[in-house]
């Protein structure tokens, strides 16, 4: 994308109205809300083998979630638990030892894992001899690739020392991602997160002299009192930073889904006009500044591997965002983790105690999960194309089904005709592609795809896609 990509674009009232509406943000297909209790340990055991049959050295990305926090951010839509009893994490690190005693041997360790990441919650809460035993665990369990696997922690500059970062450097640790959300103070109180620039900027230059080999800094806007002038300074202090990455994400209010958003005032947030101005200024001031647009809502440097992904399609999008591993299969540990192994999603136990409950008895701590059909895997595939590429390749998209793109989706591709006559989308015979408006709606592009939306439900489940 060129510098001022936004510049002179003008959208209309009525447009954004049309388009505000209630969406998944396609992390996953078929989406959570459609995923059933009636899935068992014994299915997430069977899609393991069944995978590991036909592919027996396929790579694995693990993730650890961490769900420690000492307080709570408003717009928090992670699963968390507060608390500053460093005795709880200890405990917590023994429960995760007993799970991967129990998933490790269904993993062949020939299958090396080329990515690692720990996210929560604040994974920084954890001591130095807290990560040191973690890591001992996954290494007696997992095969992971240190030489050339990416290994990534999440961290909260609030609480993230010199001698912990020096301590996961050491331990193998090579990209930091960093939350920010927002420089401004008065937003900072607004969502109960006083975070300033110095102390980030601290952390920052330390991780920089540790020589991780990538530093993303994560934003959100929409957040309540921001605006245009604010965020733009904001902006303008993290590109002085200058990380490898930026994610700047669209604030997801769901007080029906997490009870302590109610504590965000719905007139304190922008409105559907100021959030498309926002995300116009951000694609300018980021763009502008060098870095390239990355799906929905990521920024990388040119020579960033996200950046080659992109322009060679292979870019993928999990539960973890953007990512080039789009050939291993991710395997989730701790609370409410989420594995997506194969045609199988399979998610942990939601509540501590219940998880505690289930691995201390020996068994898998399966919540949830879902088998997709065909259907299913073809539309996964389309969708994921909608939000990595930005267009679909209609002659071989499907390539991999032996199926024909606009014989299976002859419907969606007369439902699609209404965003060419927005300006949002080309429609060619040889290729779908969203323009340079369209990009912002592109939840609203991949919704057509989606099977599920219209299923019946006992409330909203989706955040606005604007």
């Amino acid at each position: 994308m060129t510098p001022n990509m936004m510049a002179g674009t003008q959208v209309s009232r009525e447009l954004l109205k049309k388009y505000d509406v209630a969406g998944p943000r396609y992390t996953s297909y078929p989406t959570a809300p459609v995923w059933t209790t009636d899935f068992t340990a014994e299915n997430y055991r069977d899609a393991i083998n069944r995978g590991q049959s036909k592919k027996p050295d396929k790579p694995l990305s693990l993730y650890f979630h961490l769900p420690f926090c000492d307080s709570l951010c408003y717009f928090c839509g992670c699963s968390v638990i507060i608390s500053r009893d460093r005795g709880k994490t200890a405990d917590y690190i023994d429960l995760l030892a007993t799970e991967m005693a129990l998933v490790g041997p269904l993993y062949s360790k020939k299958r090396k894992v080329v990515q690692l990441h720990f996210g929560g919650g604040s994974p920084s809460n954890l001591t130095p001899p807290q990560n040191r035993l973690l890591f001992s665990h996954i290494n007696k369990w997992f095969n992971v690739d240190y030489s050339q696997g990416e290994i990534s922690v999440e961290i909260d500059p609030r609480h993230a020392s010199n001698d912990y970062l020096a301590s996961i450097r050491d331990l193998g640790v090579n990209r930091i991602s960093m939350g920010v959300q927002d420089f401004d103070p008065k937003v900072q109180a607004a969502v109960n997160r006083i975070q300033p620039v110095a102390l980030t900027e601290g952390v920052f230059n330390e991780c920089r002299k540790l020589n991780f080999n990538g530093i993303n800094i994560d934003l959100i806007y929409g957040l309540p009192f921001q605006t245009v002038e604010g965020f733009a300074q904001t902006l303008d202090q993290v590109i002085r930073m200058s990380p490898d990455r930026i994610a700047v994400f669209n604030y997801a209010h769901v007080p029906w889904l997490k009870k302590h958003m109610v504590l965000i005032k719905e007139k304190d947030l922008p409105s559907p006009e100021v959030k498309f101005a926002l995300m116009s200024m951000i694609l300018d001031r980021l763009t502008g500044a060098g870095y390239v647009v990355i799906g929905m809502d990521h920024f990388a440097k040119p020579d960033d591997e996200l950046t080659k992904a992109q322009k060679e399609h292979s870019l993928y999008r999990n539960f973890q965002g953007y990512t080039t591993k789009a050939e291993a299969d991710l395997v989730g540990m701790g609370v409410t983790a989420i594995s997506m192994v194969g045609d199988v999603y399979s998610q942990n136990l939601k509540s501590l105690p219940d998880y505690q409950k289930a691995v201390m008895a020996g068994d898998l701590p399966v919540h949830r999960g879902y088998k997709l059909s065909l259907d299913d895997e073809m539309r996964r595939l389309v969708i994921t194309r909608i939000m990595c590429d930005l267009e679909i390749n209609r002659q071989n998209v499907l390539d991999p089904f032996g199926k024909n793109f606009d014989q299976v989706f002859t419907k969606e591709i007369e439902e699609l005709d209404r965003f060419q006559q927005d300006g949002l989308l080309i429609i060619t015979p040889e290729k779908i592609t969203l323009t340079t408006t369209g990009r912002i709606f592109m939840r609203n592009i991949a919704m057509t795809f989606d099977r599920y939306l219209n299923v019946s439900a006992k409330g909203p489940l989706f955040s606005r896609t604007l």
